[in-house]
C-alpha cells in the first residue's frame, strides 16, 4: 500500500511533466514538438494540450482529499489545498426536493401532449449496481447559450432567486435510501446535495456548498442543526467556500465534483477554469456513502424550484462520471431526476459508457 507522501509526491511529478508540456506548447519552432497527426491545426495544439492538461489536473484535486473539514482553494497547476475562510450561508431559499404533486402540474401547465422540459424529475441520472464513492459533471459542448435567467415556477410558489444568470450546478444523490441519520423514523429518507450557487447569500459572490436532507423525517420536530419545510422534511447546509459569480454563456469552463467516503468526510469540488475550490464536511451527518447508488448533475434554476431559462438556440451537452469500484456500464436512468429545479431545454437521447470512469452522456437544446 503506497504512502500519502508517495502518492502526493508522485502526483506532484505528473503535475510538473504535464505543466512542463504546457509550456513547451509555446516555445519558438526550431525547440517545437513534431508535426501533429491526423491532420490536426498546429495553431491549436497549446489550447489542445492545455486543456488536457487542466482536466487531468480537476481530476488530480478531487482525488487529492484536503487535509481536514474545511475550505480551500487551489490554482492550476499547483495540487496543494490552501485553506481559506468558511461562511456560514443560511438556507434562506434552498433548492427543493422534487414534489410527484408538483410534478404533474409543471407538466400540465406546459399543455397536454407537449414536451416537457428538464427538471422536477424529469432528468436522467446514473445508476449504479455498487455504491458510488464520487461523481463529476462536466459540460462538453455548449453552443449557443447568449443568455440565462432564473424565474419562479408557480407550482412552487415562485420562489428562488430570480434574474439574469441566476442557476445551480447540482450533483444530486438518489433519494429512496434510509441510514442511521433518520433515526429510524419510519418512511424517513436521505438526500444530499452538492450545489454551486451563485448569489447565494452574497450578492456577487457565489457559494459552494453540501446540502443535506432527511425526506420525509416526519413528527413535530427536527434533528438539532436541521430546519423544517414544512413538509415533514427536514434540511441544513455545511458551510460554504465563497467561488466567482460565473456567467452562464461560461459553463464549458465550470466543473463540480462530489465524494463520500464511510467513517470520512465528503468534499465538494468546484472549478472554474484553472481555480479549483472544496468544502469538506464529515460524512456521518447524512452517512451517505452506505447509500449513493444513483445520481443526477445538471443546470437548473437558482433555488426554490426555480427555472434556468436559456435563450432559444440553446444547446448544452452534459457529461456525469462516477467512481464506484467497477468498469461496467452504468445505466442511464430515466424521469430520475431527484431536484425541484428545473431549465427550458428539451432531454435528448442518453449514451452510457463503462471503463475507468463509468459515464453517461446526453444533450438538451431549445
Amino acid at each position: 500500500m503506497r504512502s500519502k507522501k508517495t502518492f502526493g509526491s508522485r502526483r506532484m511529478l505528473k503535475i510538473a511533466i504535464v505543466a512542463s508540456l504546457v509550456s513547451a506548447a509555446w516555445l519558438p519552432s526550431a525547440f517545437a514538438a513534431p508535426a501533429v497527426e491526423n491532420g490536426a491545426d498546429q495553431a491549436q495544439v497549446p489550447s489542445m494540450v492545455q486543456a488536457q492538461a487542466i482536466q487531468s489536473w480537476h481530476e488530480d484535486m478531487v482525488r487529492m482529499a484536503a487535509p481536514s473539514e474545511g475550505c480551500f482553494q487551489a490554482t492550476f497547476p499547483s495540487i496543494l489545498w490552501k485553506q481559506v475562510a468558511c461562511t456560514q450561508v443560511q438556507p434562506f431559499s434552498h433548492p427543493l426536493p422534487r414534489r410527484p404533486d408538483a410534478l404533474t402540474r409543471f407538466a400540465e401547465s406546459a399543455g397536454a401532449g407537449g414536451t416537457q422540459t428538464t427538471g422536477n424529475g424529469n432528468d436522467y441520472a446514473i445508476e449504479v449496481s455498487g455504491l458510488i464513492s464520487s461523481a463529476t459533471g462536466t459540460f462538453p459542448s455548449v453552443t449557443g447559450v447568449t443568455s440565462e435567467k432564473s424565474v419562479g415556477v408557480a407550482a412552487f410558489g415562485g420562489g428562488g432567486i430570480l434574474g439574469p444568470n441566476e442557476y445551480t450546478l447540482q450533483v444530486n444523490s438518489n433519494y429512496n435510501k434510509t441510514t442511521s441519520a433518520c433515526k429510524s423514523h419510519s418512511g424517513c429518507t436521505v438526500w444530499q446535495q452538492f450545489i454551486y450557487s451563485p448569489d447565494y447569500s452574497t450578492k456577487g459572490k457565489a457559494a459552494v456548498f453540501i446540502q443535506y436532507w432527511l425526506l420525509g423525517y416526519g413528527g413535530s420536530s427536527c434533528p438539532s442543526g436541521f430546519g423544517s419545510d414544512g413538509e415533514g422534511d427536514c434540511y441544513k447546509n455545511s458551510s460554504a467556500v465563497t467561488a466567482p459569480d460565473v456567467p452562464a454563456t461560461q459553463l464549458a469552463n465550470l466543473k463540480i465534483s462530489g465524494t463520500a467516503a464511510t467513517g470520512g468526510n465528503d468534499t465538494v469540488v468546484f472549478t472554474n477554469g484553472t481555480t479549483a475550490y472544496t468544502l469538506s464536511a464529515k460524512d456521518s451527518v447524512l452517512d451517505l456513502a452506505s447509500a449513493w447508488d444513483q445520481t443526477e448533475f445538471n443546470v437548473v434554476g437558482n433555488a426554490g424550484g426555480s427555472e434556468a431559462v436559456f435563450n432559444s438556440g440553446s444547446s448544452i451537452t452534459v457529461n456525469l462520471a462516477v467512481s464506484d469500484g467497477s468498469t461496467a456500464t452504468p445505466t442511464c436512468a430515466s424521469n430520475a431526476g431527484s431536484t425541484g429545479e428545473s431549465n427550458n431545454l428539451n432531454l435528448g437521447s442518453c449514451t452510457a459508457t463503462g471503463g475507468s470512469s463509468p459515464s453517461i452522456k446526453f444533450t438538451e437544446s431549445n
